[in-house]
């Protein structure tokens, strides 16, 4: 029996530049306010599985999430677990008892795809507006870089409301402090208005430690239309030095569709 966590959700993103989490613009496209970012849900699936299986998992387990419906600032939301066949069935319920959120994990990866890496690139001086050009299959995003400071963590556990011990005492990254990193490539990269993370599907390989200088890449995979949104789906590979720690298919919508005239 996987005890059940409960956590009430903050919105760290009020003042950010996708403005999705601002109350008045998110209200335009039709949600009740700003929504709560989707790696602060997904931070709040991996407490489950972080706390069943420990630091082996952090090092080489595997987790999907798909966001389902809107978490908005203050909700008591329920994280659940079912354990089958060594599989960790995740979901997310809201306060009225709708599903937000659902995912999967496992405690080991997968043996790895033989593919190779995103390159590196740089970064363009004026990125262009996110297009169905601009990101078309094959491009290569400008690669990120940043340093992982395991005294300075305590602030972004506390905004994410995580309260396991293990990052501290074992001075690693919280997995969903990594996976920010996957919006900030392709927000780095072209200019974007309001716009939605849909869903991510993470291979663990590796802890990022203290002090650790990690690198992220991604190449676009896929762009489309479905109902009037414009997705992307990116292969995101984060390093540290040079050892591969988080390997991500990351999907989004860079722009929503209109809202409708009032």
């Amino acid at each position: 029996m996987i005890p059940q966590y409960e956590v009430e959700a903050f919105n760290t993103a009020t003042t950010s530049n996708n403005r999705i989490h601002d109350d008045a613009v998110a209200r335009q496209f039709g949600f009740r306010g700003g929504l709560v970012p989707g790696v602060d849900v997904y931070a709040y699936l991996t407490h489950l599985p972080a706390a069943h299986w420990g630091l082996d998992w952090l090092a080489s387990g595997t987790i999907t999430a798909r966001f389902v419906q809107p978490v908005y600032d203050g909700e008591l939301v329920t994280v659940t677990g079912d354990l089958t066949g060594g599989e960790m069935t995740l979901s997310v319920t809201g306060p009225d008892g709708a599903v937000r959120a659902t995912g999967r994990a496992a405690p080991t990866t997968a043996p790895p795809a033989a593919r190779p890496l995103p390159p590196r690139a740089p970064r363009l001086d004026a990125p262009p507006p996110a297009s169905a050009d601009s990101l078309r299959p094959g491009t290569t995003l400008g690669s990120l870089t940043a340093r992982f400071d395991a005294a300075g963590a305590a602030a972004y556990l506390a905004a994410v409301r995580e309260d396991l011990s293990l990052y501290a005492e074992k001075s690693v990254a919280h997995p969903a402090w990594v996976l920010r990193f996957a919006n900030s490539v392709l927000a780095e990269n072209v200019t974007l208005g309001p716009w939605i993370h849909v869903s991510s599907d993470v291979d663990l390989l590796g802890l990022v430690e203290a002090g650790d200088a990690i690198e992220v890449r991604a190449e676009v995979t896929a762009e489309y239309e479905r109902r009037g949104h414009r997705f992307v789906e990116l292969d995101v590979a984060v390093l540290a030095g040079d050892r591969p720690v988080h390997r991500i298919a990351h999907t989004a919508i860079h722009t929503p569709r209109a809202p409708s005239a009032s």
